[in-house]
């Protein structure tokens, strides 16, 4: 199991507790230190079975100033949460050939 973490954030935070709690301690992916590759993101993506832009944080400063006014394709997309991993939400459990977005985190316990 990989967990894509962001330390600072209090939903991923409590998602990883949420694991940890069940006895789980996947492998902590810190993806805003260990940038993804445009391969890795869209393995996420497609394990998620998800558009890239159900992935994005709009309403992260970043998309507004930058993106919000543009018409993007996927690849595009991909490339935009590769430079701004801000912008990819989180936190994101994958087990297997199965993913979830921990939001609220319960949502991991269809894939654990």
């Amino acid at each position: 199991m990989r967990y894509y973490h962001n330390p600072r954030c209090t939903k991923s935070r409590e998602g990883l507790a949420y694991l940890e709690e069940k006895g789980l301690k996947p492998e902590v992916i810190l993806y805003q230190k260990e940038p993804l590759s445009p391969n890795d993101l869209e393995e996420i993506i497609d394990k998620l079975d998800i558009e890239a832009i159900e992935l994005i944080r709009t309403k992260e400063a970043v998309w507004k100033e930058e993106f919000a006014d543009k018409e993007l394709d996927e690849n595009e997309l991909i490339l935009a949460m590769i430079e701004y991993p801000q912008l990819m939400e989180r936190p994101i459990l994958i087990n297997g050939d199965k993913a979830a977005i921990g939001r609220p985190k319960e949502n991991f316990d269809s894939i654990i």
